[in-house]
């Protein structure tokens, strides 16, 4: 079992149980148990939300590792490596390491069956455990209160937003959304929410559980001008804190802020200048994540972003219109079939003058063809082509300068444009090019 390679183990893990996905913390916590597995870190803070999660968690990350704390960091899904998800004090987990933890949590489950994330999750937990970390920052991977992420009670809870998504797990309204992400807050614990209209099953949550609460608009918010965002907040004794001009960013600042407020609940140092240089520092690959692509004497301008449903490409739609161009912007695009297509294509039709589409390399995906009427539909007009390389190749070819490349959608889609990228990248560098 210990001569396993990385790839066994993910291969292994997809075939364990038999659904993906299977909402619940009792497995999970039996094997926790058998694990040992207690607190991973002397700081816990678990963030959930429709969208934002993952720059919200690297927002926290950077801020913490700026202090000098050992961070680790638990994320989902992966764009190209697993060890993405797994990260402590700023590194990828090693395969080594991640095969070792694995070999633990399955000599720990006996006979009970767990799905690839619970497997992913204690597996994690058992590295932390091994690390000896100051903090630890937990993505929830789907919903919040029956996710896996939820074995460990949070010190500080974050809920980033609150729309619509995975409708067979969450429901299909923000009500339904609002009460399983509730699900991680802990009593008397503080708890943050960084949507401006929270639905009332967290509202009615945070009161049932006494939570210090801190809700954007309210106890904490942020203000923008053309060269500069400023912050104001509270720390845990209810005393207002203010930053000022600090630097803009490609990430949302939305999710900046909150991890803002969720520092300034800790007992550490306020040091503007650090917090600033931590924020500016933070990157998170695939959200508004901008390339640049040498193709055939052209500089291209690339951006990659993983919105996948309404409220992220929405504020997608609103970051490109904040960026005019002097040219035209080319989409990429590719989505699951579980999305709601028209909802993730109707704020982005102004910003993009043309489509390519193509059908993602998994069973979950749309067709093609299903995306090109959707958008004729929407009075837009698309090209579709067989595979991603297709699709960015001919939008390379289309594009002037001046122009942007934007590839969004799934996950998939993106990672699939992140692996072409590094394979021109690699081709250059033994055709002798540095670009």
């Amino acid at each position: 079992m210990n001569t396993r390679t990385l790839a066994d183990w993910l291969s292994y893990l997809e075939q364990l149980h038999p659904t993906a996905i299977d909402m619940g913390l009792e497995r999970v916590r039996q094997v926790a148990g058998q694990l040992g597995l207690g607190k991973p870190a002397p700081l816990v803070i678990s963030v959930t939300g429709t969208n934002g999660k993952g720059s919200t968690c690297a927002f926290i990350e950077a801020l913490l590792r700026g202090q000098g704390l050992k961070v680790g960091v638990y994320s989902s899904p992966h764009l190209l490596r697993y060890n993405e998800r797994v990260r402590v004090a700023g590194v990828d987990a090693d395969d080594a390491a991640l095969c070792a933890a694995f070999a633990a949590v399955e000599a720990a489950r006996g006979n009970i069956s767990l799905t690839y994330f619970e497997m992913g999750t204690l597996a994690a937990f058992w590295l932390f455990a091994q690390a000896g970390l100051d903090a630890v920052v937990l993505e929830v991977g789907l919903g919040g209160r029956l996710d896996a992420v939820n074995l460990v009670d949070a010190d500080v809870s974050l809920v980033t937003s609150i729309g619509l998504d995975h409708g067979d797990w969450l429901g299909d309204s923000r009500e339904s959304v609002a009460f399983e992400k509730s699900g991680i807050l802990r009593a008397g614990k503080p708890a943050l929410c960084g949507d401006l209209d929270p639905p009332w099953p967290l509202l009615e949550q945070v009161a049932l559980l006494d939570c210090p609460f801190f809700l954007r608009g309210r106890d904490y918010d942020l203000a923008l001008d053309a060269n500069a965002w400023h912050w104001r907040g509270l720390n845990a004794q209810g005393e207002v804190l203010e930053l000022h001009d600090l630097p803009l960013l490609d990430l949302p600042l939305e999710n900046a802020a909150l991890a803002v407020q969720a520092y300034a609940l800790l007992a550490l140092p306020w040091q503007p200048e650090r917090i600033a240089a931590a924020l500016l520092a933070t990157h998170v690959v695939g959200r508004l994540d901008r390339r640049l692509l040498h193709w055939q004497g052209k500089t291209l301008n690339l951006l990659l972003d993983v919105a996948h449903n309404p409220h992220a490409a929405d504020y997608l739609a609103q970051r490109l219109a904040a960026r005019p161009l002097a040219g035209r912007r080319l989409a990429v695009f590719g989505l699951l079939l579980d999305k709601d297509l028209p909802g993730v294509l109707r704020p982005l039709l102004s910003e993009v003058q043309r489509w390519a589409v193509t059908t993602l390399a998994t069973a979950r995906a749309r067709p093609a063809l299903e995306l090109q009427a959707a958008l004729s539909d929407l009075g837009a007009q698309a090209h579709d082509y067989p595979d991603m390389a297709a699709a960015l190749q001919a939008q390379c070819e289309q594009a002037q300068d001046g122009d942007e490349i934007v590839v969004f959608g799934s996950f998939y889609c993106v990672a699939a444009a992140l692996d072409w990228l590094a394979l021109r990248a690699q081709e250059e560098a033994s055709n002798g090019f540095a670009g």
